[in-house]
């Protein structure tokens, strides 16, 4: 009887599951689309490299996506159970509450720890794959990866800067300089061009590019004596139209899922993290030392130099500390002198504060990375102690109310997250910390929420909040009819 009640309640659970987890996935990989088009697209890529490239980036998401699946699912499962009375017969069969749970955390605990091991094992080598893609799009595809008033010299032997791209794609730019790198035996070559455009190439391994207005100066004279290249000036050539083929098949060809990113701190494991963070801690103490030490010695020169002046100021005999031009003007110089040391010795604190944010800042991201591929299993299982006790409670399925409490849930836990996350990376409270904190802040509730559901409290009953606030709308009612009705 009761492992035919868990398959029912397993399978009732999994059905909302896996249309949740689609629904998010796809959301979060609409999200990660929106940052990284621009990365991408007109890049010349095919669709099964573009698919790749977000199948490597959306690996990544199932850390989040996952908790908020088991949250979403719980809540409707329960709910569902409450709203078709099958939760009151599970009780009045005398099945407890706690006993309708308990398949589903096992459920719940078997998918945490796979996401552990997922997060340890699968997801650094689908992000090491996804950086590497993207670096090799950015470095081997550029046809549109031109910067507007800056130096390209992407394209093989020439270096190119536009003023201003526009266009759907891109295609169409204005202020066009085009130089081509010779050597001393080769002509010099320089192209200047009111505007352009970039037209697609019969031959893939070209880029076409046709200017209009402009001017192509070269030297002719490559090799030949000095005497020669004096008497004789550079040619200027005037053009209305020009076409210009450049040679992009060396970047083109190169694999673009060749591994040159090895050492990013995203790529390891749990494991390897602890390694990473040992030499992090070490370098950061080395660089405090250091800094503690410049900064001491550069305090007590300047509490030196102004014990000196006070000293020397003691040591004058009175009768030769009468106010006249040459010594006030020596005061003025010695506090000039003093304040500008403190005035340096300020700047000097500033800057190698300046130095030590960085060195914090990625200790505390390499921490809290760490620390996630173990707290976001344990989110999983609060996740799902908080929606079912919600979803036992409010006795409501489908997709309106359970999906407006979990979504308003899932919020609290991402503020909380992020928060301490950056108070983490400015190096305010300790990274370990940080990392735990929106699961000690959830627990409780989680805790709390499940014991109301255990004692069938009317948390969400309307009807017991209008008796609570009775005594106050009383003040706001009138009790006496109107003289026309009586």
């Amino acid at each position: 009887m009761l492992k035919i009640l868990d398959r029912y309640i397993i399978k009732t659970f999994f059905g909302p599951f896996f249309f949740i987890f689609s629904v998010l996935f796809f959301i979060f990989i609409v999200n990660i689309i929106w940052v990284q088009l621009g990365q991408f697209m007109g890049k010349g890529l095919s669709y099964w490299q573009i698919m790749k490239l977000l199948f490597y980036l959306g690996v990544s998401v199932i850390s989040m996506v996952l908790p908020l699946t088991i949250l979403l699912a719980s809540i409707m499962s329960f709910g569902e159970f409450g709203e078709r009375y099958e939760l009151a017969a599970m009780k009045a069969a005398g099945i407890s509450l706690t006993r309708v749970m308990l398949p589903l955390l096992g459920v719940t605990a078997i998918m945490s720890v796979m996401l552990y091991f997922f997060s340890n094992n699968i997801i650094p080598d689908f992000q090491r794959k996804a950086k590497n893609m993207l670096f090799n799009i950015a470095q081997t595809k550029p046809a549109l990866n031109f910067t507007p008033g800056q130096f390209i010299d992407q394209i093989p032997g020439y270096m190119v800067k536009f003023d201003k791209i526009y266009g759907e794609n891109g295609e169409n730019i204005d202020g066009v300089f085009v130089h081509k790198k010779a050597s001393s035996y080769e002509n010099q070559q320089s192209i200047v061009a009111e505007k352009g455009k970039f037209i697609p190439a019969a031959n893939k391994n070209y880029l076409k590019l046709v200017l209009y207005n402009g001017y192509v100066y070269e030297d002719n004279f490559a090799g030949k004596p000095e005497n020669v290249r004096l008497k004789q000036p550079d040619q200027a050539i005037k053009f209305d139209t020009l076409v210009s083929h450049f040679d992009v098949s060396e970047i083109i060809n190169k694999a673009i899922e060749e591994e040159r990113i090895t050492d990013d701190y995203r790529f390891q494991t749990f494991n390897e993290l602890n390694t990473t963070i040992s030499k992090t801690k070490k370098d950061n103490d080395k660089f405090y030392t250091n800094v503690n030490n410049d900064v001491l010695s550069q305090t007590n020169s300047v509490i030196g130099y102004m014990d000196a002046a006070t000293n020397k100021a003691k040591a004058k005999p009175k009768q030769q500390l009468k106010l006249d031009t040459v010594k006030s003007d020596k005061k003025l110089e010695m506090i000039y002198n003093a304040y500008n040391r403190l005035d340096n010795l300020k700047n000097t604190l500033e800057a190698k504060n300046n130095e030590i944010n960085p060195g914090v800042k990625y200790y505390g991201k390499v921490v809290i990375y760490q620390q996630r591929i173990v707290t976001y299993s344990f989110t999983c299982i609060i996740f799902f102690l908080i929606g079912a006790s919600l979803g036992s409670i409010i006795r409501k399925g489908g997709m309106g109310l359970p999906v407006i409490i979990a979504i308003v849930i899932f919020i609290i836990f991402y503020v909380i997250n992020v928060g301490t996350e950056n108070m983490a990376w400015s190096g305010k409270i300790n990274p370990y910390l940080a990392a735990w904190i929106p699961n000690m802040v959830l627990f409780p509730f989680g805790v709390w929420m499940t014991y109301k559901a255990l004692t069938d409290s009317q948390l969400f009953d309307a009807e017991k909040y209008k008796a609570l606030f009775k005594p106050v709308t009383k003040l706001f009612v009138k009790t006496k009819e109107h003289k026309r009705y009586q």
